[in-house]
């Protein structure tokens, strides 16, 4: 075949959904993959039928779609609030673009005359603000309305020039398992997640939460390993996300395969746990997106008492932050959490972050916490003038 040929991944057809628009995200997925063949094959355990030449793989059909689903699409799905309105108006809550093989001209990739520039960064809230909504979870839950809560704040930036670029810099981060950026006509998405969501792989559904932060040095680690407020606000998501895969497992097939494991993302060690179980005979996807969305680290225990409180303390929506983005195909489905993630939208860039709750939390604490969780984020972006050869699908 010619050089000029390459043999790669082009868009085939794709779906998104606003927060207000009619319908169910979670069933409107499901029928959607389910239209294109896929999804219903990565919930179930393989069967002497299932073959790696499925037929998706076959040039010009489909053979996998990046899914993409807001908090607040998430919340949508169990009938928790939504939320402020995303300061991200141009983002879709939900994004399904589905991908064929086929053989198509190499061509340049378009120029963007504008240089690259980053303004400065302006906050939603203050930090005296955000200290304050952390006082007032504290508050909700001495009364025992909650037992934690994640309190999450946005900051933007204008920029000129193309920042499919810059978001791309973002998977690239140390420890982004779930690097990479989706792009629409007017918005793109970038992640340097560290943090799975759910996988699942022949009927075996994955989650693993991370909770609990400090700074990547010796002493920030012996500092989170003897953390007992960590400690106790990782064990309590623990539970709610064994409780989360429990409604969509096989009875009595939950298992938590490793609880507190440190882990190190950019300049940070985070605390991480893995938790499995067997999926249940007949598993749809919209009740694994239901049972999982949004994802119990970033929201709180109880999930929708959580959300509610979480309704009230923030000044701005989640947008693309805090959701869910990753790769569904015919036999396999993983899914980060949207947690160190950026979107473009307009003119703007947007990045949200934040951190979990607790009665022993100090807020000026929880402010610096997601400062340092922020920091990274901000500074891929900033980032070198982008090479125009280099960008992100």
């Amino acid at each position: 075949m010619p050089s000029a040929y390459l043999d790669s991944l082009t868009e085939l057809d794709r779906f998104e959904w606003y927060v207000g628009q009619p319908g169910d995200p979670a069933e409107l997925i499901d029928a959607y993959l389910t239209g294109h063949g896929l999804g219903a094959g990565a919930l179930r355990p393989p069967t002497g039928t299932d073959s790696g030449t499925h037929p998706g793989t076959d040039h010009g059909h489909p053979v996998g779609a990046a899914l993409f689903v807001s908090a607040a699409a998430g919340a949508a799905m169990i009938g928790a609030p939504t939320g402020a309105p995303s300061p991200a108006a141009g983002v879709p809550d939900v994004a399904v673009v589905v991908y064929a093989r086929t053989t198509r001209r190499a061509h340049r990739p378009p120029q963007h005359p504008a240089p690259w520039w980053l303004g400065p960064w302006q906050p939603s809230w203050t930090p005296a603000a955000h200290a304050a909504a952390v006082a007032a979870a504290r508050d909700a839950i001495g009364r025992g309305d909650i037992y934690q809560v994640n309190v999450v704040g946005h900051s933007s930036a204008r920029y000129t020039g193309d920042p499919v670029p810059a978001l791309a810099r973002l998977g690239r981060l140390p420890g982004a398992r779930y690097g990479g950026v989706l792009t629409g006509d007017t918005w793109a998405i970038g992640c340097a997640s560290p943090e799975t969501l759910i996988e699942v792989t022949g009927g075996r559904l994955v989650t693993r939460p991370i909770k609990g932060t400090r700074p990547a040095t010796g002493p920030g680690r012996v500092a989170l390993l003897t953390s007992a407020k960590e400690r106790a606000e990782h064990i309590m998501i623990v539970d709610l996300e064994r409780n989360d895969l429990a409604r969509v497992a096989a009875t009595g097939s939950v298992r938590v395969d490793e609880l507190y494991a440190i882990r190190r993302w950019c300049d940070l060690w985070q605390a991480e746990s893995t938790i499995s179980a067997r999926a249940a005979d007949g598993l749809r996807l919209a009740d694994l997106l239901r049972a999982v969305c949004p994802g119990g680290s970033v929201t709180g225990t109880p999930k929708v008492s959580a959300l509610g409180r979480i309704a009230v303390l923030e000044p701005v929506g989640r947008g693309a932050g805090m959701g869910g983005l990753g790769w569904v195909g015919p036999n396999h489905l993983d899914l980060g959490l949207t947690i160190r993630t950026a979107a473009a939208d307009g003119d703007r860039l947007h990045v949200w972050a934040g951190g979990g709750i607790t009665w022993d939390s100090d807020p000026d604490a929880e402010v610096a916490e997601a400062a340092a969780k922020a920091g990274p984020v901000r500074a891929a972006l900033a980032g070198p003038e982008p090479d125009r050869h280099t960008g992100g699908t």
